[in-house]
């Protein structure tokens, strides 16, 4: 059987905020994009996402209606969450740096970006065989896991792959083997 699944890169901050390591809420401009983008998608089977308010409020935005999937909550950011990248590296810049560096690295005491990865992994490949098309609504971090699995790429390329706000890309699995496809 063929799966092919889009991945959504949840909308981002306002205008005016930093990227936080939270659920940070959408806001004014997030929204109406989220709404442009909504109208360009096509119908999904299933529609899962994130258990976040930020992909709740994308999907919300999207008018989608989709479940939370536990297994793609974000990352554990430990003692980091509600800190800004910017505080962070201030204050611990020599564990910011080995985040970025080291996939195995749990400066913040949360989880690392391997156990982020082998969690996605773990999800992606728990997927049954008859999906057929879905959606998933996720966190720029839980999209670059997924990303990394489809690729069979290094871990260490977590920190290389974009995932604007809004976007999509949709990767197939045939019988066990995965590839990304345009979206």
């Amino acid at each position: 059987m063929t799966i092919c699944l889009t991945l959504l890169c949840a909308t981002a901050w306002d205008d005016t905020s930093e990227a936080l390591f939270d659920d940070d809420a959408l806001k004014g401009r997030g929204l109406s994009e989220a709404g442009v983008t909504g109208a360009a998608l096509p119908r999904y089977s299933v529609a899962v996402r994130t258990p976040s308010a930020r992909c709740a409020r994308t999907a919300h935005a999207l008018a989608l209606e989709t479940t939370p999937e536990p297994a793609l909550r974000d990352f554990d950011y430990g003692k980091w969450r509600g800190r800004t990248a910017a505080e962070v590296a201030a204050t611990d810049p020599y564990g910011f740096s080995a985040w970025l560096t080291d996939p195995d690295a749990t400066p913040h005491g949360g989880e690392s970006v391997r156990q982020l990865c082998q969690r996605i992994t773990h999800w992606l490949n728990s997927l049954p065989p008859d999906m057929d098309h879905a959606l998933a609504v996720m966190e720029p971090a839980v999209t670059r896991a997924a990303l990394v699995h489809a690729l069979a790429a290094p871990v260490r390329t977590f920190w290389h792959l974009k995932v604007p706000p809004l976007s999509t890309v949709s990767v197939t699995s045939y019988a066990c083997r995965v590839r990304t496809c345009a979206a």
